[in-house]
């Protein structure tokens, strides 16, 4: 009370001063409460972060809730439990097990894909001669048959030289009448690398291992010296820039088909390149094509600008599906492309945002999954019966959690993690409801994702280019063994023949190189193998 007392006793007798004091009490309890709520969204944003690098570096890679999935499971398993007869039997006493459990390894060879064709090898063992003496009578032992077992074996690669002798040629006639002898050398069939001694073979595996399998050159340097012949990792990078000038014609072809294709899917990431101090962080982009354009494109640039993907796609006009990135704004405006967003982008702010407001996420996330739902029902309809089912079943889905998405907004904070993964989707809301209309387009953009990562993969084993020419060379080499994986074809058959035949191929009959209709033409070859011949009359 004293202290009370002497308080009232130091304010000021004039109303302007208590005026003057109040607001500066009422403004340093609003600073206090902003304070307060910084800090809060503060702690909110680091617990995302880490839950974030916990699920990048620990946790599975698909998005999904993590508590509320669990408590689902144990949920549905407590009323499956409770709604089961229990029978007599089951309460009788068992016998203890012991307490260390041995799986029993399953008996009998295990299914092995292509067993039958591989190539065979036959080793025959037999008895010596004292061994085939009969133990009783001491006569020899006839064979009466055989027991037959297989063994798998593994034989590495090996180097081989080759040399390739020119014959020459010269008339006699000529040559003793004392005139030219008309020398003539026979031809030898034209290489990849002019005057160069890497085989077809050889560039094909450099290139199989390092865009399709991702092998950095320093390793295969160490694996071709293991095998009994070195090849450093400076002439393997300049046999890649030499095999990507020899199929760039390909590279553009597959480029200019992808431009044509009424959806394409496009995603970017980081390619570091050296320069002088650190690494630049130029950038590498993909462009998939649609069905009938089927063909995954690879583009190198110095930078993420919109300037890029504006170049690659100048005249392209239809549907480009994409992340939210803004530079895609400046490569759609003015023109006729229309922009589609991806539901799986959407669908990972809420996850993320999990931990900060988690029953807006376990919403959220169950409306986006029966969108996800409608498409597994749609997969395999044609494309009107999808855009049909979409605006049946996807379009009141969409109604409902737009309305949930403004009311979500007007409660959170503005700064609240939760309320970013909530704008992202009201902001990109005209983009990520082009697929109701359209049914050729997928509702997310996990296809030209699943080809980034691999470009993640390639760039944590290699970690950089050298330079821009090397950038090219990953993003031509990239294009054709992805592509190949896309349609099923080994990267090294494809190459190993396209490395053969291109040198001396018809600029004019390219389209047959591209590796769907070399796929088709390897089919058509194997049927035609496997018809007999007519009866003879």
């Amino acid at each position: 009370m004293p202290a009370d007392k002497s308080f009232l006793a130091n304010l000021p007798e004039d109303k302007q001063s208590l005026k003057a004091m109040l607001y500066a009490v009422l403004a340093e309890r609003d600073r206090e409460k902003q304070r307060a709520e910084d800090f809060y969204l503060q702690n909110l944003r680091l617990q995302m972060e880490l839950a974030r690098y916990k699920k990048w570096t620990y946790g599975p890679r698909a998005d999904r809730l993590s508590a509320s999935e669990l408590a689902q499971m144990l949920l549905k398993f407590a009323e499956e439990l409770e709604q089961k007869p229990i029978h007599s039997d089951d309460l009788a006493l068992a016998e203890p097990e012991p307490e260390l459990r041995r799986v029993k390894r399953r008996k009998g060879r295990r299914a092995l894909a292509n067993f039958e064709n591989l190539p065979v090898s036959t080793q025959v063992y037999e008895l010596s001669a004292e061994q085939r003496l009969c133990p009783c009578c001491g006569v020899e032992r006839k064979e009466i048959g055989s027991d037959e077992s297989w063994q798998i074996e593994y034989i590495p690669g090996h180097f081989e030289r080759i040399q390739h002798q020119r014959k020459k040629y010269a008339c006699p006639s000529c040559e003793r009448a004392g005139e030219n002898p008309r020398i003539e050398v026979a031809a030898k069939p034209e290489t990849a690398i002019e005057k160069g001694f890497a085989g077809p073979g050889l560039l094909a595996f450099i290139v199989t291992s390092k865009f399709a399998d991702y092998l950095p050159l320093y390793r295969l340097e160490d694996i071709f010296e293991r095998q009994g012949f070195e090849i450093s990792r400076a002439t393997q990078s300049v046999w890649c820039g030499d095999v990507a000038d020899l199929v760039e014609p390909l590279y553009q072809r597959m480029a200019k088909r992808v431009r044509k294709s009424h959806v394409v899917a496009t995603d970017d990431t980081i390619l570091p390149m050296l320069s002088p101090g650190q690494t630049q962080s130029a950038r590498m982009w993909v462009y998939v094509g649609d069905e009938a354009n089927p063909y995954n494109v690879f583009d190198f640039t110095l930078d993420r600008g919109r300037d890029g993907p504006k170049q690659f796609l100048k005249d392209y006009t239809q549907v480009l599906l994409a992340d939210a990135y803004g530079g895609y704004n400046g490569v759609v405006a003015g023109n006729a492309i229309s922009r589609a967003g991806c539901w799986s982008h959407a669908r990972r702010k809420f996850v993320e945002a999990e931990k900060t407001a988690p029953e807006i996420a376990r919403e959220a996330v169950a409306l986006l999954g029966k969108l996800f739902a409608v498409e597994k029902q749609a997969k395999d309809v044609s494309v009107a019966e999808r855009r049909e089912l979409r605006q049946q079943q996807s379009v009141p889905v969409l109604a409902e959690l737009r309305r949930k998405l403004l009311t979500w907004k007007e409660q959170l904070l503005p700064k609240h993690p939760m309320a970013e993964a909530v704008n992202y989707a009201l902001s990109q809301w005209e983009a990520l409801n082009v697929f109701t209309t359209d049914g050729a387009v997928p509702i997310d953009n996990n296809v030209s994702e699943r080809e980034m990562k691999r470009v993640v993969l390639n760039r944590k084993n290699s970690l950089f280019v050298g330079n821009p020419r090397g950038g090219r060379t990953a993003a031509i080499l990239a294009s054709l063994t992805s592509t190949c994986r896309r349609h099923e074809v080994d990267p090294q058959l494809y190459f190993t023949q396209l490395l053969v035949n291109l040198p001396s191929w018809p600029v004019s009959d390219l389209n047959a190189c591209l590796p769907d209709q070399w796929k088709l033409a390897q089919a058509a070859r194997s049927a035609a193998l496997a018809i007999p011949p007519p009866p003879t009359p």
